[in-house]
């Protein structure tokens, strides 16, 4: 084994610790390490995503549920909307994605580019939402309050992130836990658990529209989603003793690097 590829698969274990201690930016990790450090295409490294944060996330989900942290109601108006986007995009969308999009001069931008490209850019906007501080929306909730539901809003919100989540592999955790904590009110720990048991879903069903492909390495899918089951079970356990916002704010900046990381490989 090459040390690239045993460092992607201890990749493989952060990807599910940081999806059970913050819930989201699993995604963030998983196409960067299957892309540089596997070597495999980012069109199959976006399937690959969408099926590791599916599988890990629904053990986080289920961890979170036996403890109560989970509104099962808002990710249910929040996840159908997403649900169709996503599946959506992933049969009809990027298997249409010409081979070169555009040029720029001598440049060629191909499909694969421009979705590294793409996730470089949600990379950095995410890593910008994280480092900002919720510590004051939590603070203002009143579980004794009833939760009112901006139906419209936030199924505005599922669909931009089920059609994102279709494109470049990201389960949305970074923009659906602002979601439910600004647009639902419901404290950031259960925005956690919440945001585990959509993306779960939507990652899984969005995974659907390549389930055919031939290119598909089930036995190395196997392996990396079993060590990033193990992670969100150490992520869970040692959420009760981390601070998610501090964590949050560290993973931003390790996000925003890895961004423009990306940018520089993929123009230059």
């Amino acid at each position: 084994m090459e040390v690239t590829e045993l460092l992607g698969y201890i990749g493989a274990l952060l990807v599910g610790i940081v999806l059970g201690l913050i819930g989201g930016g699993g995604s963030i990790l998983t196409v960067p390490i299957i892309v540089y450090l596997f070597g495999l295409n980012p069109l199959i490294a976006t399937a690959y995503s969408l099926f590791v944060v599916g599988i890990t996330s629904v053990i986080g989900a289920i961890q979170n549920l036996k403890k109560g942290m989970v509104d099962v109601r808002t990710a249910t108006v929040f996840a159908i909307p997403s649900f169709i986007a996503v599946y959506i995009t992933r049969s009809y969308i990027v298997p249409r994605l010409p081979e070169v999009l555009f040029s720029i001069g001598k440049f060629e931008v191909t499909n694969t580019v421009f979705i590294m490209i793409l996730f470089a850019v949600v990379m950095f906007f995410a890593g910008f939402a994280m480092i900002k501080n919720t510590t004051k929306q939590k603070e203002k909730f009143n579980p004794k309050e009833d939760i009112t539901y901006n139906y419209p809003l936030i199924a505005i919100e599922g669909i931009l992130v089920g059609i994102l989540t279709g494109i470049v592999g990201a389960g949305g955790g970074f923009l659906i836990i602002p979601a439910l904590v600004l647009l639902v009110k419901i404290p950031m720990k259960k925005a956690i658990g919440t945001s585990l048991l959509i993306i779960a879903v939507k990652s899984l069903i969005g995974f659907l529209g390549d389930v055919s492909n031939p290119e598909l390495d089930w036995l190395f899918l196997i392996i990396f989603t079993g060590l990033s089951i193990i992670g969100i079970v150490i992520g869970v356990y040692l959420s009760k003793f981390i601070s998610g916002e501090k964590l949050k704010k560290s993973f931003g900046y390790f996000t925003i690097t890895m961004a423009l990381y990306i940018i520089y490989k993929e123009l230059f």
